[in-house]
């Protein structure tokens, strides 16, 4: 069994958990307690009209008797106090199972007035109104079970728990609302034409939705993002016997998920901006106290503002998502430090992490929920990729593709507001889901969303572009891609887009269109200003993410022999050299300029450029030395220094003999790298010490270090 994160799980919707007091309680601040709880129940049930669209009858019966026991614990409390008597120790049990009754009610009144949850709710109302009754009759219970000397405090306390207890009594027999079962049927009718891939009256759906209050596009969103968590707080960790019961529960959710999302598509027109993240845009930017330094709240890897800090073996602190895809790509060594990393575990850093969120608090901003350790767990698109294909169901994969069909005629014969909104549709559906990649590309949606690369509309030019970008990360829409001509097209929009956004995602599609193999590649390279295009955004960029998919796309299309050519003709040597001059050490962008110059000095072209470029080969040197440097960026130094020794000849070999520092790395890597890089260095090595012993000079000495010594021992 795993180690506990000390990340408490979310608690499922209507679950309701409670906490019984302590056993040696005294009854007074048993009595505070409940008094506290009463109140928040009654502030709660005071809000029992639009807040609460389903089983809205039990609710407000719930919030009455709410009302009754607050009276009558107020009474309570009032004639203890005045007549200086304490509650007897016998209350305590009555107390204690009124508190755990009045517990789990305030769980359920919040579950049913929780915005984003309502169709879920609706869809359990039964459930819902079932665990009313339970929880109205343990207060009951508890209300009987009190001494007759408490209840009898006084003439009020004994008239009010006379009727709080009849109250609690006959709302025994709660059932739903005949507006919500009217409602959930229609729910359950609409799935059934789902499934048989028939559109659903948009009336109906108009219905359901005005039932529990849900009038607009981002209300839609929001139930959508719900459902989302509720899936993934009942898949995750789920074992044995759970899982017949889990797979029926994620086989509804996703229905609803994917219900949902057809009414958002086919009943909005406009996409209507959230109230909270619009008055989030307004509020200014959350300043950091005095007494705590910026930088140390800024990851060290993105120089973002930390939402989940944690530290790693050496101290340093990181945000997890940056530092877990930093392990995950092979680096073992700590961004800030160079040192080795004992372990890939992570500890949360709760001290920093409060520190941020009352910054972030005091201005108005709350702090996202931390991630789940190890997980990787984001909040998604619809139906992101915690609904896996397996997950959709009939219900879901009917309305999933009437969804897709109908925003595929808008971005065919739309206006220009409404494809500016099926843009956006296309973009958030395939952003993380595959079941929803495919049924676009099934429904021929890559051609349109290629001609609209040249609106004039910058947002639908954008968001066409991001939609690509999404499909490209699927086999036949990459397929799709290639059958319809859009190399051309999507290299035209790096260069003529109206966004930088619109040009870096079209940098990266050419990297997955690039991704299955050297035939692509070479069919990409085939457009004449592809790979200068790519070249261009290296050397002018506006933005890190620009600059860097041009840099792995480049390095995609390099798999293919003819286009190392074209890149070297294209000035890629020259626009590589200024990134690793203007970039600090260590940074990324250094990294994925020596890995390019790497892979184009495998041909004897790149080689010569590499070697022609005024003082690159030592800075390529530099970088080898530098502590900064990761483990994958050494190896690709060390491959660079390799093939320009091969290509260079004896000549090559003398001029990195002869430059300071590169023996000392060299040894280093040999002793602590990874077996490819030793296996590298030792050939580099080789190499240099065959040619010093050739022209009878001294060969440099290993360095007087503990690396030194174990390289001797090595050899």
């Amino acid at each position: 069994m795993p180690p506990p994160t000390g990340e408490p799980k979310r608690r499922r919707l209507l679950a309701l958990p409670a906490v019984y007091p302590c056993e040696g309680i005294s009854p007074a601040p048993l009595l505070a307690s409940l008094l506290s709880l009463a109140a928040d129940l009654t502030r709660r049930g005071g809000a029992a009209g639009d807040a609460f669209p389903v089983l809205r009858r039990g609710v407000c019966h719930a919030a009455r008797i709410a009302g009754l026991l607050l009276a009558f614990l107020e009474e309570i409390h009032d004639a203890t106090s005045q007549a200086s008597l304490a509650l007897p120790a016998s209350a305590v049990l009555g107390l204690t199972e009124l508190h755990v009754a009045m517990q789990k009610l305030r769980f359920l009144l919040t579950d049913c007035a929780r915005r984003g949850a309502r169709l879920w709710v609706l869809v359990n109302a039964g459930l819902a109104a079932a665990e009313l009754r339970v929880v109205l009759g343990s207060v009951a219970a508890a209300l009987d079970a009190l001494p007759k000397s408490v209840v009898e405090a006084s003439v009020e306390a004994s008239e009010l728990a006379r009727l709080a207890s009849e109250q609690a009594w006959r709302a025994v027999p709660v059932r739903p609302d005949p507006g919500d079962e009217c409602a959930a049927r229609a729910v359950r009718s609409i799935l059934e034409q789902f499934k048989s891939g028939v559109s659903p009256d948009a009336e109906d759906a108009r219905r359901v939705l005005e039932h529990i209050g849900v009038g607009t596009w981002s209300d839609c969103s929001e139930e959508i993002a719900f459902l989302e968590d509720e899936l993934r707080t009942r898949t995750d960790g789920a074992t044995g016997d759970d899982t017949c019961s889990i797979s029926s529960d994620a086989m509804l959710i996703t229905s609803l998920m994917a219900f949902l999302v057809y009414c958002r598509v086919v009943l909005f027109d406009q996409i209507d901006v959230n109230p909270k993240a619009d008055a989030a845009a307004a509020r200014p930017a959350a300043r950091c106290p005095d007494w705590i330094k910026p930088d140390a709240l800024q990851c060290p890897i993105t120089l973002d503002l930390m939402t989940d800090p944690v530290t790693v073996s050496t101290g340093q602190t990181y945000d997890r998502a940056s530092i877990t895809r930093w392990i995950k790509a092979g680096c073992r060594t700590c961004p800030v430090t160079g040192e080795r990393l004992r372990t890939a575990d992570v500890v949360p850093n709760a001290a920093l992490r409060g520190i941020i969120e009352r910054m972030l608090l005091s201005n108005g901003v709350s702090l996202p929920d931390a991630s789940p350790a190890g997980a990787g767990h984001h909040r998604h698109g619809a139906l992101g990729n915690t609904a896996t294909p397996l997950l959709f169901g009939p219900a879901a994969a009917g309305a999933a593709r009437l969804a897709v069909v109908y925003v595929v005629a808008q971005l065919a014969t739309g206006s220009t507001s409404e494809r500016r909104k099926a843009t956006s549709e296309a973009r958030k559906l395939c952003k993380h889901s595959v079941f929803y990649r495919g049924c676009l590309v099934d429904a021929n949606a890559v051609p349109w969303l290629l001609c609209l690369l040249s609106s004039t509309d910058a947002s639908v030019q954008e968001n066409a572009v991001a939609s690509l970008l999404n499909l490209s990360k699927h086999p036949r829409g990459r397929a799709a891609l290639f059958e319809a001509g859009g190399v051309g097209l999507v290299v035209d929009v790096i260069n003529v887009a109206a966004r930088a956004d619109a040009r870096q995602n079209a940098a990266a599609v050419l990297f997955y269109l690039a991704s299955d193999g050297p035939e692509q590649a070479e069919e990409i390279g085939r457009v004449p200003e592809s790979i200068p295009t790519l070249v261009q955004l290296i050397r002018d960029g506006e933005t890190h993410r620009g600059r860097k998919n041009a840099m792995v796309s480049l390095y995609g299309l390099l798999q293919c022999a003819t286009n190392h050519g074209k890149a070297v003709s294209a000035g890629a040597v020259a626009a590589l050299a200024a990134v690793l001059s203007a970039v600090e050490r260590g940074d990324d962008l250094a990294g994925d300029a020596v890995a390019l110059l790497a892979r184009l000095t495998e041909r004897p072209a790149g080689a010569q450029a590499v070697l022609a470029w005024p003082g690159l080969v030592a800075r390529v040197v530099e970088a080898l030395a530098t502590s900064a440097s990761s483990r994958s960026g050494k190896d690709h130094c060390v491959a660079l220094l390799v093939s320009l020794c091969r290509h260079g000849g004896e000549k090559v070999v003398a001029m990195l003999g002869r430059m300071p520092g590169l023996m000392a790395s060299l040894y280093t890597l040999v002793a602590d790298g990874s077996p490819q890089t030793c296996k590298r260095a030792r050939a580099l090595l080789n190499m240099i010490h065959r040619h010093y012993e050739m022209g009878d000079q001294p060969v440099p000495p290993p360095p007087a270090s503990e690396a030194g010594e174990r390289f001797v021992r090595v050899l």
